[in-house]
């Protein structure tokens, strides 16, 4: 049996590229890494795996603790973590989710071929710029009132199709159709819809992007029933829920520290903060989460009518001629109510185990994680509960990024999660201090053909391709353990950093 050390935790390997922290007395529950050696070797050089120790250590967790991949340090829970707490007994904690809520990414395509915009990069990446706030601070692509954010946090891309920013099949091709019945928005405060308000369709800053993209690589037959192609271009969009997100998560930490402090105090790390479920607080949570949620999906959508909006302007054509059509929508950063079979033991419930499974609600939490449900399952859309749900997975500007399909095993391994990008390996600081913007401009564009555009050089140099971890390495674990499997590969043409 192989092992690994690093920093005082050990592992070992209990099956091809899954790893299991050594127990101890504290540990309520397993705690699994799925990684290969290449991996871990990067993930030992930060705190994640003291961090999924300390996720194994809170009560009413159902095993096993798990780490994806592309996991990394995070605020409390590591970014790839996920976890799952009963839903009767269990907990639901704002640090396990995260401050930007419900980020994620989605794909939209296109009929365009790569030698349809070869020469007309540069045109197009300053048309999309001008499209679409970024950065820090206020500006959207919807200038609207309090009361369009109420009814966007209510309705998500249902509001969008109301207002024409969406059509049906857009809020079909969302993961959960776009919009979580359990928004409340009244549970979010005045700062946190005061911070959105000006915010709809924005990319934001740190690593959120636009970036339009080639397939180059076709690996299975899924891809047919994708609509994806060798050498199409198509479109990602990935972004949160802003300053609303951020502030709804730092009002339920304060909440929670105040209402259950002497449970907080009992954590191995007080950034876990949790309310019991079936509490006043953790109903609150759940409906500002889901609202906030709502919002992020808003506002992928109305960028993603500023995007249909450009290219129909460059391309001298109507967005339809174009057949930009959304693949999905897959969400990170989110904690779901969901049905889950796992076998009932003396301390609770596990994904292991002999005997009869029973189905239970759980409260799956995915920090940094992206849900991948088979094909067949129910929560799938019809357009492909055939061969599974399309699973979008980002790697960095200078190099490809995947689209998979939930794999058979997600949902006895992982919860039905597997991994969401390529994983950081510096800290934003390390990496201006390491790499030059426009130097990461240049070397793109002459080496590459990678047309990068960004309010500030910084923005670049803290998203140069050298500051994550190898997406090739990252999707062919989730693929070897079939919670994610390969359907395409593609490669960046203009890139636009938030």
């Amino acid at each position: 049996m192989n092992t690994f050390d690093a920093d005082g935790v050990t592992l070992r390997e209990v099956e091809d590229d899954v790893w299991e922290l050594d127990g101890d007395d504290e540990m309520r529950v397993p705690a699994r890494v799925f990684a290969n050696e290449t991996l871990l070797e990067d993930i030992q050089d930060d705190k994640t795996l003291q961090q999924l120790r300390s996720v194994a250590c809170m009560p009413g967790v159902v095993a096993p603790a798990l780490c994806m991949p592309d996991g990394h340090q995070g605020y409390g829970f590591p970014v790839g973590g996920v976890a799952a707490f009963d839903a009767e007994d269990g907990y639901i904690s704002p640090g396990a989710v995260g401050f930007d809520i419900n980020c994620g990414v989605r794909m939209v395509k296109t009929n365009l071929t790569y030698e349809d915009v070869r020469g007309r990069e540069e045109e197009l990446v300053d048309a999309l710029f001008d499209a679409v706030p970024t950065g820090l601070g206020g500006g959207g692509v919807h200038d609207g009132s309090h009361g369009d954010l109420e009814a966007a946090l209510d309705r998500g891309v249902d509001w969008c199709v109301e207002e024409g920013y969406a059509v049906r099949e857009d809020r079909l091709h969302c993961e959960d159709e776009g919009r979580r019945p359990d928004a409340d928005p009244s549970a979010i405060s005045k700062k946190a819809k005061d911070r959105g308000a000006n915010q709809m369709g924005s990319l934001g800053s740190g690593n959120h992007f636009l970036e339009v993209q080639r397939v180059t690589d076709v690996f299975d037959d899924a891809a047919d029933e994708f609509g994806l192609s060798e050498d199409q271009i198509v479109v990602l969009v990935h972004c949160g829920s802003r300053g609303l997100g951020h502030q709804v998560c730092s009002d339920y930490l304060r909440r929670i520290e105040q209402e259950y402090p002497d449970f907080t105090e009992s954590l191995p790390d007080k950034d876990l903060a949790a309310a019991p479920a079936g509490s006043a607080l953790a109903d609150d949570y759940y409906g500002a989460m889901c609202a906030a949620i709502n919002f992020a999906w808003v506002n992928r959508q109305l960028i993603t009518h500023a995007v249909r909006e450009t290219f129909a302007d460059v391309f001298d054509t109507d967005w339809r001629a174009l057949e930009m059509d959304l693949l999905y929508d897959v969400a990170h950063n989110i904690a779901k109510r969901e049905a889950h079979d796992v076998y009932e033991t003396e301390d609770g419930y596990s994904l292991d185990g002999d005997g009869e499974r029973v189905q239970r609600d759980l409260y799956v939490h995915r920090k940094g994680a992206t849900r991948a449900f088979p094909a067949g399952h129910p929560e799938v859309p019809n357009a492909y509960r055939d061969v599974g749900q399309p699973i979008i997975i980002p790697g960095s500007m200078g190099a490809g990024s995947y689209v998979l399909k939930g794999g058979s095993k997600s949902l006895t391994r992982s919860f039905g999660s597997t991994a969401h990008g390529a994983g950081r390996l510096m800290s934003r600081t390390q990496a201006k201090r390491e790499y030059g913007g426009g130097e990461v401009q240049a070397d793109l564009r002459e080496q590459n053909e990678i047309y990068v555009k960004a309010a500030s050089g910084d923005t670049i140099a803290e998203e140069a391709p050298g500051v994550y971890k190898d997406v090739d390495e990252v999707v062919g674990v989730s693929d070897a353990l079939d919670i994610g499997d390969l359907v395409v590969r593609t490669f960046p043409v203009a890139n636009i950093k938030g």
